[in-house]
């Protein structure tokens, strides 16, 4: 999978470039004193303050063990001082032998907001002697405001081991829905294509059907079977042009629909419960008895290669 320039990677990286002066001269105030516990904090609170978007900072010795108090831009903390950080994320990855490195994204338990710590080696006599620890929330990460991008591609997830052991005791009942199907393909298709709505999960065994429009997309609407095999339900959404983003092509929902059908009738024990498009994304969702998901480009869904 691949993102845009505004990935994380790329975002510390920029963090790092960033980072390079401070922390040479954080690494050299701290070398000059350690370990001594006042002067550390001194340094540290010192340095904190030139180190851009930094949350918290504090010292380490080599086996992990804090020997300074927590330092922020607004107090010092002596809660946490002596506390074994060695099992964290920060920690367990390789250290650097000199310079500093940034963290993989970890919860924090302080702020238990995700985080990106730098851990930099201080040296004496070109030993490690320890580390500095300076963590960063990932909220203050200047990322970009366009949206990361993935290319699709198929994913199956397992389910619930109970319902897996099972689904061989089970059998297909006829829903309402089951029985209304060509009403709901073609009420959906309509909805889809004329009444902008780019989102649908279809609850074959529930018998209803989740909608997200264009013109409210923060919000789902759910109809009961009743409702949506009622042709009037068309007339709540605000007739309007196929998406100029969609992914997937007007003439392929209904064949997307179709396929549902298809695998909702193919076998009495392993059956779709539920189905999903997304026309924007190109996305479609599908859920079976045996509780397994797959996610896969439409696409894909509807050549002749794709199996199940």
């Amino acid at each position: 999978m691949t993102q845009n320039v505004n990935s994380l990677e790329e975002q510390k990286l920029s963090l790092s470039a960033k980072l390079v002066l401070p922390m040479a001269y954080l690494a050299r105030q701290c070398a000059e004193v350690w370990p001594d516990k006042t002067a550390l904090d001194s340094a540290l609170q010192q340095g904190i303050v030139v180190m851009p978007l930094c949350r918290l900072a504090y010292a380490l010795d080599p086996s992990g063990i804090q020997i300074s108090a927590n330092v922020s831009a607004e107090a010092i903390s002596e809660r946490f001082f002596g506390q074994d950080l060695s099992q964290r994320p920060f920690m367990t990855n390789v250290l650097p032998s000199r310079g500093f490195i940034l963290s993989d994204v970890y919860v924090s338990r302080g702020s238990e907001r995700p985080t990106v710590t730098a851990v930099l080696a201080i040296l004496k006599n070109e030993q490690v002697t320890g580390f500095i620890a300076a963590d960063f929330d990932l909220r203050d990460l200047p990322l970009g405001d366009a949206p990361h991008q993935a290319a699709p591609s198929w994913r199956q997830i397992k389910g619930d081991p109970a319902i897996r052991q099972t689904v061989f005791m089970q059998q297909r009942a006829i829903s309402d829905l089951d029985q209304h199907i060509d009403d709901v393909i073609a009420t959906i298709d309509e909805l889809m294509c004329e009444r902008g709505i780019f989102h649908v999960q279809i609850h074959f065994s529930s018998s209803r059907a989740t909608l997200w429009s264009m013109d409210d997309p923060f919000s789902y609407r759910v109809h009961v079977l009743d409702e949506i095999i009622n042709p009037a339900v068309c007339l709540e959404f605000r007739q309007q042009a196929y998406p100029e983003r969609a992914t997937v092509q007007p003439q392929q929902v209904r064949k997307v629909l179709e396929k549902f059908r298809q695998l909702r009738e193919a076998d009495d024990t392993i059956y779709l419960r539920s189905g999903s498009l997304n026309i924007i994304n190109g996305i479609v969702g599908l859920t079976f008895s045996c509780d397994g998901s797959h996610y896969i480009p439409a696409d894909e869904f509807l050549s002749d290669e794709c199996k199940f």
